[in-house]
């Protein structure tokens, strides 16, 4: 489907966002703190509206099929992007970054996440015009995904990667942070602090992250501007989020459920969507049989339901625990007592 958006929308709307992303980049460089649960409160919602109004504009415009299509996928996106904090969560903890330090890190995983996720949405959307069987691979890829997410084992992630141990095998690193510096002196020589090291991991996250981010919006929308701006706009607080959420991320039990049945439900959505287009003869005689699709409507229905579902039976799940052993349920921001 082409565009029907004025271009003039398009290109203001994209100098907005990345001007934003700046001035928040820039913020964390002057300032580097740990937010407090008001103003990490404040971001976040901020956010969640310029995404809001950012979906209202456009159905104003009369692109009522665009808007649905943003909603449901910057949902999916912002879904997938608070699985991909919970991964960020574990490096910062395993690499012991220092609480003052930690915004500086999330934003430059957030901008490294954008950077990869602009490379796969150009290559998404020029394979997918020339291959529509495409959708096959993706939609195979993110029910593949979905099980991971479920699968027994899932949650291990001890230990450091491939890449981190050939980092460290062939760069000299300081087991010691020099504020947010990248290198430092030690008795005279220069060595990279293990901030590099941070970046290295926060980076080949992303880079897998944007795997599965990437087809699952392309099952909702083959616009590379709705992809992309769905993309930014889940991105965008996902630091604050990181410090309103704290440790309640890994007390969402469910959470993962709820990803693993949105990325199935979109992986087939995608598959329905190739049988659709290619017109594949199965029975009948040779000739196509129609096969049913997916309203982004119903998807939109659906990927609020799973998140809804998963969030409320977690939380549930946490309160009759603490009832069970007699504490109070705390549902805050990451403490701040070592700002």
């Amino acid at each position: 489907m082409t565009s029907v958006l004025p271009l003039w929308f398009e290109i203001g709307s994209m100098i907005v966002l990345v001007t934003i992303l700046i001035v928040d980049l820039l913020l964390i460089i002057r300032r580097p703190h740990i937010p407090s649960m008001r103003e990490a409160s404040l971001w976040v919602g901020f956010y969640v509206l310029l995404a809001l109004v950012f979906a209202g504009a456009i159905f104003l415009l009369g692109d009522v099929q665009y808007g649905t299509e943003f909603l449901a996928g910057w949902l999916t996106e912002y879904s997938l992007s608070i699985d991909n904090l919970f991964v960020f969560v574990l490096i910062l903890a395993s690499f012991k970054v220092p609480h003052a330090y930690q915004q500086r890190a999330l934003m430059i995983g957030i901008v490294l996440a954008l950077v990869f996720r602009g490379i796969f949405i150009l290559a998404g959307a020029a394979l997918i015009e020339r291959f529509i069987w495409i959708f096959f691979i993706f939609g195979a890829w993110l029910i593949w995904t979905a099980w991971q997410q479920v699968r027994p084992g899932a949650e291990d992630h001890g230990g450091d990667s491939w890449i981190i141990r050939q980092v460290k095998k062939v760069m000299p690193i300081t087991d010691h942070y020099d504020g947010g510096k990248l290198r430092t002196v030690v008795d005279g020589k220069r060595m990279w602090t293990p901030f590099l090291l941070v970046l290295v991991s926060l980076g080949t996250t992303d880079l897998l992250f944007a795997l599965d981010s990437i087809p699952a919006i392309f099952g909702i929308t083959r616009s590379p501007f709705i992809v992309f701006t769905a993309n930014v706009f889940a991105l965008m607080g996902l630091r604050q989020l990181y410090f309103l959420l704290g440790g309640l991320l890994d007390r969402l039990v469910y959470l993962k459920y709820g990803i693993a049945a949105i990325l199935a439900f979109i992986g087939v959505k995608l598959i329905l969507n190739a049988l659709h287009e290619n017109e594949l003869p199965f029975i009948n005689g040779g000739e196509p049989v129609p096969v049913p699709t997916i309203s982004t409507w119903a998807s939109l229905g659906f990927i609020v339901a799973a998140m809804a579902v998963a969030t409320v039976a977690s939380i549930a799940k946490m309160r009759r625990e603490a009832k069970a052993s007699g504490e109070r349920l705390h549902l805050g921001a990451r403490e701040n007592a070592e700002e």
